[in-house]
């Protein structure tokens, strides 16, 4: 399936739709600062909702940003060449760099050292997962499935990773070694699962379902078992992403940012666009104390 067609697919799946308590000045510091997507530029603001600054501009679509471990850069996959491509830049917007030049190729994913990114590619006829190195180099395929594999995310140990993918027709979470071997089935739910996201300890992985009926925000352990709710039911919400700290998951509903506690509680809304943000992602807190 070329990745262009299914773009609209793996958006609808990353955004359930279409990724908090405490005070102000705790949330403005805790677990660093929130990257997205909006209208096909890249932003960044706080997770208190403060502080937001465009990264990138122009006519191109920016999509699907994700901050490098250490916070000086990040990956994103833009169509700005003619083609859906992962490029990398500066956590402040500058130095721009394509990173890949075979069509299409999205929904980049860092691995927790820094030195790979996983992303996802139809450069061989079907969405695969694909892993390189950070400069682009060692391109490689790691899966195999005549369906979809998508939305990647490294363990923090760097093991494993996880992904949304769909097999016998179903969307579930499968983990695999970061090799692409031993894949295994984490989830079971008749409706769609996607959009995996590891937990800063590495022993839960949040992930967004549509198994009640509407897109939610879950959690569940690694192994795939005590799977929960952490979203009211009936409210849409879908791509989280979990802090750098552990302590809180970003997650879009109806098209506005939203952040909540990693339990589920102290939901909050970050931005009022009314559809125009998407892709969730986290940069380290120093980048925003020096930006």
């Amino acid at each position: 399936m070329p990745l262009r067609p299914a773009i609209g697919v793996l958006a609808v799946l990353a955004l359930g739709t279409a990724a908090c308590g405490g005070s102000s000045a705790e949330d403005a510091g805790a677990g660093g600062v929130v990257a997205f997507s909006r209208s096909g530029d890249i932003y960044v603001v706080r997770p208190d909702g403060g502080g937001e600054r465009r990264l990138s501009r122009g006519g191109a679509k920016d999509i699907a940003p994700a901050g490098s471990p250490d916070g000086r850069r990040i990956a994103f996959a833009s169509d700005r060449d003619g083609s859906l491509e992962v490029y990398v830049m500066n956590a402040d917007g500058s130095g721009r760099r394509k990173l890949t030049a075979t069509p299409e190729n999205a929904f980049p994913a860092w691995s927790p050292d820094g030195r790979k990114i996983a992303f996802v590619s139809s450069r061989d006829g079907n969405l695969e997962l694909y892993v390189m190195n950070a400069d682009g180099s060692g391109q490689r395929r790691l899966t195999r499935n005549p369906e979809v594999d998508g939305s990647p995310a490294w363990s923090p140990d760097g093991r494993t990773i996880a992904c949304g993918c769909q097999h016998g027709g179903d969307f579930d979470i499968y983990a695999m070694n970061a090799d692409g071997s031993g894949r295994r089935r984490l989830t079971r739910s008749p409706g769609v699962d996607a959009d995996p996201s590891w937990s800063r300890n590495g022993r839960r992985i949040a992930f967004e379902s549509k198994r009640d009926g509407t897109f939610g925000i879950y959690v569940m352990s690694a192994d795939g078992r005590q799977q929960r709710r952490l979203t009211e039911k009936g409210r849409e919400g879908g791509d989280p992403a979990w802090s750098p700290d552990g302590q809180r998951i970003a997650f879009v509903s109806r098209g506005d940012l939203h952040v909540m506690r990693a339990d589920g509680s102290g939901q909050r809304r970050l931005t009022r666009k009314r559809g125009e943000d998407a892709f969730p992602g986290w940069l380290p807190a120093r980048r925003l104390e020096a930006g």
